[in-house]
């Protein structure tokens, strides 16, 4: 069963005149799950290790904006109305049940949505101080964001989530696939399959016009695409001036393999198998080279 966990009300306690405690947030994500205030540090500082972003200047002012924040009170409101019902409404579009928390609560800038797995239990992490900076308050993005994660939930509970290799090539393939599922599941749910909240001010018109150039730049980047240097994944990168195409290029990806797969199926199968039918839809040779 979905089990919501709900902290707004605890959040302007976490600062003082308007400034982050990191003491005082130790102590509240520590409350919700024990002994887990190192997972989000140790994310975060992942960020640090290259000298590209500092805590001062790229984190705590995000974090701070969030104090007495009008928008704050309008994302707990499309919270709250998102997950009305989230139980039957997943039941009835995917046949399954999801065991998982749906926490809100504020972060390190770890991430609007994310998926990790804290004391042995499954859980979608909604870190309000970055819906805030992206503006994902509103309803319609809310639960397009809680029912992408949700996606990711349903191919780690019914099929594999995390998969990985020593060829760079396929993770990034990989990562292409699983977004790809979690867009569609997200779809799925809003019952529409052109469905994509990022959709805002043409970006799928664009992303429809430029779909040809989108898959040869993606293939051919992946030589030497990094995690610091990609321009597909995330609110921090840019492609052509355009955010998140890679979640737009993983859904066409899975649409494609819909024709003939079956999802249940997908969700399951290794990582040179979907590699394959990625070199095959991007219309390179296939090789396991």
């Amino acid at each position: 069963m979905i089990r919501i966990i709900d902290t707004y009300a605890e959040i302007n306690a976490l600062f003082d005149n308007g400034m982050f405690q990191l003491g005082r947030w130790k102590s509240y994500i520590n409350a919700i799950y024990s002994g887990s205030a190192n997972l989000f540090l140790s994310d975060m500082n992942e960020y640090f290790a290259d000298g590209s972003y500092t805590y001062e200047k790229d984190f705590l002012p995000v974090i701070n904006s969030v104090y007495q924040n009008p928008k704050l009170e309008e994302l707990h409101q499309s919270f709250q109305k998102a997950v009305d019902g989230i139980n039957r409404k997943v039941r009835e579009c995917s046949g399954k049940e999801l065991d998982v928390d749906i926490v809100l609560y504020l972060g390190l800038c770890n991430g609007a949505g994310w998926v990790t797995k804290i004391n042995g239990r499954d859980a979608v992490l909604l870190g309000v101080e970055k819906i805030i900076e992206l503006n994902w308050c509103g309803l319609d993005s809310m639960y397009g964001l809680i029912y992408h994660e949700l996606g990711h939930v349903y191919q780690m509970q019914y099929g594999v989530l995390q998969r990985e290799s020593s060829d760079s090539r396929r993770n990034f393939v990989w990562q292409l696939f699983t977004e790809g599922i979690a867009m569609y599941f997200e779809q799925m749910l809003i019952g529409n399959f052109d469905y994509y909240h990022q959709d805002t001010d043409g970006w799928k018109d664009w992303c429809d016009d430029h779909f040809q150039q989108i898959k040869c730049d993606f293939h051919q980047d992946l030589e030497t695409m990094t995690r610091q240097n990609q321009r597909y994944f995330g609110d921090w990168c840019r492609y052509h001036g355009r955010g998140d195409v890679g979640y737009y290029l993983g859904t066409e990806f899975v649409h494609d393999l819909l024709k003939s797969h079956e999802l249940s199926a997908m969700i399951r199968y290794e990582m040179d198998e979907v590699y394959e039918w990625y070199l095959a839809f991007v219309g390179a040779e296939k090789s396991l080279e």
